[in-house]
This record gives C-alpha cells, sequence and structure tokens, in this order.
C-alpha cells in the first residue's frame, strides 16, 4: 500500500512508524521533512528534539 504525503503531520505520523519498528534514520529524515512544513521555529525545534541526531538531508 502506497502512501501519499502533504501535511508535516503526515510525516511526523511516518516518522513516529519508522522510530517504533527500528529505523531511526529513515524516522529522522521524515522528521526533518514535517518540521520543513511546519511554519513556528519553536514547533520545529520540538518536532526534531523527539528524533535525535544530525540533519541527514542533503544540500545541493
Amino acid at each position: 500500500m502506497s502512501r501519499n504525503f502533504h501535511r508535516a503531520s503526515e510525516f511526523l505520523d511516518a516518522a513516529r512508524e519508522m522510530a517504533d519498528s527500528g529505523r531511526p534514520t529513515l524516522a529522522r529524515l521524515l522528521a526533518e521533512e514535517s518540521a520543513a512544513r511546519t511554519p513556528d521555529s519553536q514547533d520545529r525545534a520540538r518536532l526534531l528534539s523527539e528524533f535525535p541526531g544530525q540533519s541527514l538531508k542533503r544540500e545541493d
């Protein structure tokens, strides 16, 4: 089953699922995408604090 992600909350839900299933790297990437779609900087920081680690996103 494929899933489409459009909202920050959908990325965050998927990040939590990945963390629960033992996939911390994928969880962090999904959390970073959720944070990128979150307008409030305090909410972004809180969200990323749930998924420790350095940024894994590549900048072009």
